[in-house]
């Protein structure tokens, strides 16, 4: 299924298309890059990736003193609870620049793997708790470096929904999203917002993005 074939709501598909990340989107891209080149490149791409990601953070005035004098500014609210979700492994590359940009940030791990025949996701690890207080005050990212079918994303996203964390105030962040896997989230929650680098052409029969990069696990930690 391609990206003419597939109905997706564009609006909803915050593409980040900068020099940056066009040139670092290549890096990761090209056959030849080694481990240590995709960590760099993908950790660049991330960063672009959460300034925009977080602009639907609240924002509330606080009084600052500088060495010259003292006025009011805007600062993140601090009465609210920031969760940065990687999905395991390949969504671990998002966590140092997460912690850099938003130290304040909990990061809460999801473990899925992907059934090569079915392609569904298979759970075994789930570092979310089982409690979401003042459920409006939590604000999401969860990150996947490939958003393929969409299956394990949307298995992420559900587990938030499902506290009552309103979906405006969850944002998936992938590098590489694929039509299908978008049209596959959106069915399901047709207001989540997707922000990504790119959005590529198809799927193969493996279930990879063409033209993608490949594995982005196996590419990222060396273990191809």
């Amino acid at each position: 299924m391609t990206l003419q074939n597939c109905k997706i709501n564009l609006n909803k598909v915050r593409v980040i298309n900068n020099p940056v990340i066009s040139l670092n989107l290549c890096t990761m891209r090209d056959k030849n890059t080694d481990a240590q080149g995709m960590r760099i490149a993908a950790r660049k791409i991330t960063r672009c990736l959460l300034y925009e990601a977080a602009k639907n953070l609240p924002l509330v005035d606080t009084e600052i003193t500088t060495p010259l004098t003292t006025f009011t500014s805007k600062t993140i609210d601090n009465d609210i609870e920031i969760i940065i979700s990687p999905i395991l492994r390949a969504g671990l590359i998002f966590t140092d620049e997460a912690i850099d940009i938003l130290p304040q940030a909990t990061i809460r791990h999801l473990g899925m793997y992907r059934d090569e025949q079915t392609l569904k996701p298979v759970w075994y690890y789930n570092k979310v708790p089982m409690e979401a207080p003042n459920p409006d005050k939590f604000y999401v990212y969860i990150t996947d470096p490939m958003l393929a079918t969409g299956n394990s994303l949307l298995g992420a996203i559900e587990l938030y929904a499902n506290k009552g964390i309103p979906v405006d105030h969850i944002k998936c962040l992938c590098i590489i999203a694929a039509p299908v896997g978008i049209e596959n989230i959106q069915s399901h929650y047709p207001d989540i917002e997707i922000i990504t680098a790119a959005v590529d052409d198809h799927l193969n029969e493996k279930g990879y993005i063409v033209p993608g990069m490949g594995d982005a696990g196996d590419r990222i930690f060396n273990t191809l």
